[in-house]
C-alpha cells in the first residue's frame, strides 16, 4: 500500500477530521485545504477546516466561509481540535508556524496528524508526512493524493478549482524554477476536470481598488531603493503610510514581486509594519541567489530559496540598516 492509500483508508476510518495551515494563509494554504475537503466530502466524510486567520479579500472567490479562523471564531476551532481524531497538516514543516493561539492545541493533540507539504527541513510532529521540497506546491501534492490513491475519478472542477488556483499562486503564475514537467502534467488534470483556468486568472488578476493602486504606485515612486552594486531593491513601508493608503490584508502582496521585475535584480526584499513588527517579503531570481537562508538566519524566518518571509522587531531604520548589511554579505558585487 502507497502511503497515500494509507492517508486515503485514515480519512475514512475517522469520525472527526479537521484540516489546518500555516498563519497568514496564502492561495497554496487556502487551495489546498479547500481541495482536500471537497475530496474527503467526496468519499463520503466530513471534515472542517481550521486555520489561525482570515485569508485575504482575493481569495474570497474560493469559498471562505468554509474556512473557520481562531481569529474569529475560536470557540468552534478549540472543539473542534478537541473532538479531532485526525488532523492535516497542510503547507507547513513546523508547529510555530500556525501561530501561537493554535499552536499549543496542535502539540497537545492526541489523535493522528497528517502532513502534506513541500517546504525544506521538516519537523517530526506528524505521524505519516508526505513532505516533497520538489513539488512546486502544497495543492500539487493534494492532486497526487487524489490520483495515486486510485480516486482521481472524484477530481471535478469543484474540488480542482482551489486546487489550481494553490499551484497559480505558490509558483508565480508558473513561472518560478520549482514547475516541472509534472506540475503540467497535474495542470492538464484539473483543466481535464473541468477547472475554467481563464476565469480563475481574471478572479485573481481583476481584484484591485483604487486605494491599493495608490498605496503600490507610492511605494514603488516613492519608498523603493534599490542598491545598483548588489542588484537588489529594497520597499520600506511605515504603519503611517499603510494607514494613509487605507491598507487591507494583501495590498502589498505583489509589490517584492513588482520590484523583482526591474531588469537586472537579482532579489526584492518588502518591509512592512504592522502591530509593532517590521514584517519582511524577500524574493529572487535563480539557484545562484536564494533567500530562504537570509530569512531564516537573520529575520526568525524561511520558506523557499526563491520566496521566504521573516520579521524583526527593531524599528525600522534599524531594520533597513540591518537589511543593506546583509544584502552586501548575500548578494556581493561581481
Amino acid at each position: 500500500m502507497n502511503t497515500y492509500s494509507h492517508i486515503v483508508n485514515e480519512i475514512l476510518a475517522a469520525s472527526n477530521i479537521v484540516i489546518t495551515a500555516h498563519k497568514s494563509a496564502d492561495g497554496d494554504s487556502v487551495g489546498s485545504s479547500l481541495g482536500l475537503l471537497h475530496f474527503i466530502e467526496k468519499l463520503g466524510k466530513d471534515a472542517l477546516v481550521c486555520h489561525p486567520d482570515q485569508a485575504s479579500d482575493f481569495l474570497d472567490f474560493l469559498n471562505l466561509n468554509r474556512i473557520k479562523t481562531m481569529e474569529h471564531e475560536a470557540d468552534k476551532v478549540t472543539t473542534a481540535f478537541q473532538k479531532a481524531d485526525l488532523i492535516f497538516c497542510l503547507d507547513y514543516n513546523s508547529t510555530e508556524r500556525v501561530g501561537k493561539s493554535m499552536q499549543g492545541m496542535l502539540e497537545s493533540a492526541s489523535c493522528k496528524k497528517i502532513m502534506i507539504d513541500h517546504h525544506l527541513d521538516p519537523q517530526d510532529f506528524c505521524d505519516i508526512a508526505v513532505s516533497d521540497p520538489s513539488a512546486s506546491s502544497t495543492a500539487e501534492l493534494i492532486v497526487e493524493l487524489i490520483e495515486q490513491s486510485g480516486n482521481g475519478g472524484l477530481l471535478d472542477e469543484q474540488t480542482g478549482t482551489p486546487l489550481y488556483v494553490g499551484i497559480l499562486t505558490d509558483t508565480g503564475s508558473f513561472r518560478f524554477n520549482s514547475v516541472k514537467p509534472r506540475t503540467h502534467e497535474i495542470l492538464a488534470k484539473l483543466l481535464a476536470a473541468g477547472v475554467q483556468h481563464h476565469l480563475l486568472h481574471e478572479a485573481l488578476n481583476d481584484t484591485n481598488t483604487a486605494s491599493r493602486l495608490r498605496l503600490q504606485g507610492f511605494a514603488m515612486a516613492e519608498k523603493m531603493e534599490i542598491l545598483e552594486e548588489n542588484s537588489v531593491a529594497i520597499i520600506s513601508l511605515t504603519k503611517e503610510e499603510l494607514e494613509k493608503y487605507d491598507y487591507q490584508k494583501g495590498d502589498t502582496d505583489s509589490l517584492a514581486n513588482q520590484a523583482l521585475s526591474i531588469k537586472g535584480m537579482k532579489a526584492a526584499i518588502l518591509l512592512s509594519e504592522k502591530d509593532g513588527i517590521i514584517k519582511l517579503s524577500f524574493r529572487s531570481k535563480g539557484a545562484d541567489n536564494p533567500v530562504n537562508q537570509l530569512a531564516a538566519t537573520h529575520f526568525d524566518g524561511g520558506g523557499h530559496a526563491n520566496a521566504a518571509g521573516g520579521k524583526s522587531e527593531l524599528p525600522m531604520p534599524e531594520t533597513l540598516v540591518k537589511i543593506k548589511t546583509l544584502v552586501k554579505e548575500f548578494f556581493p558585487v561581481k
